[in-house]
């Protein structure tokens, strides 16, 4: 995919009426930690979480879709208020492509953020396409955009803070 100039991108996000975000690795720095008894841990930036809640306070429609299956993920998304959450997803574009149909949302109107090649389908049928920082090389070239922050450090309130000041 051809990346987007800051400008060009600000144009593009302004029409996004829905993000979907891979979590391991975008909402979290990627590292799972487990105790003794095999309960899982991770952890999510705040920042990242208030822009969450003042994007859709302000009219975008977020989701997550992930690889994985992790009660910590739908805590999160309960916390957040994000109902729509697809866990366990090997065939991300195929997810997306129902996700759209689901919610009535054509898919020139939804940007997904990714961070490792399982995302890339999916980002290819997105009209924004978004990559982490840190993201694995492949998705970085894949990507109309990179965040200059890494995942779970920031990066999915900085595309926040685009779609909000596209949108005043």
């Amino acid at each position: 995919m051809s990346r987007l100039e800051k400008k060009d991108f600000c144009e593009k996000i302004r029409d996004i009426e829905l993000l979907v975000l891979d979590v391991d690795g975008v909402l979290t720095d990627g590292k799972i930690t487990y105790n003794e008894e095999g309960v899982e841990f991770k952890s999510f930036d705040v920042k990242d979480g208030h822009g969450i809640v003042l994007a859709r306070e302000a009219g975008l429609r977020l989701a997550f879709i992930s690889g994985r299956v992790s009660k910590v993920t739908q805590i999160r998304a309960n916390n957040l208020k994000i109902k729509t959450v697809r866990q366990g997803i090997r065939k991300k574009d195929a997810a997306l492509r129902k996700l759209a149909d689901e919610l009535g949302v054509d898919l020139s109107k939804i940007a997904f953020m990714g961070d490792d090649v399982i995302d890339i389908p999916a980002m290819e049928i997105s009209k924004l396409s978004i990559a982490v920082a840190d993201a694995h090389e492949k998705v970085i070239q894949a990507a109309n955009w990179v965040t200059t922050r890494c995942g779970g450090n920031g990066a999915v309130r900085e595309v926040l803070d685009f779609w909000l000041e596209s949108r005043s």
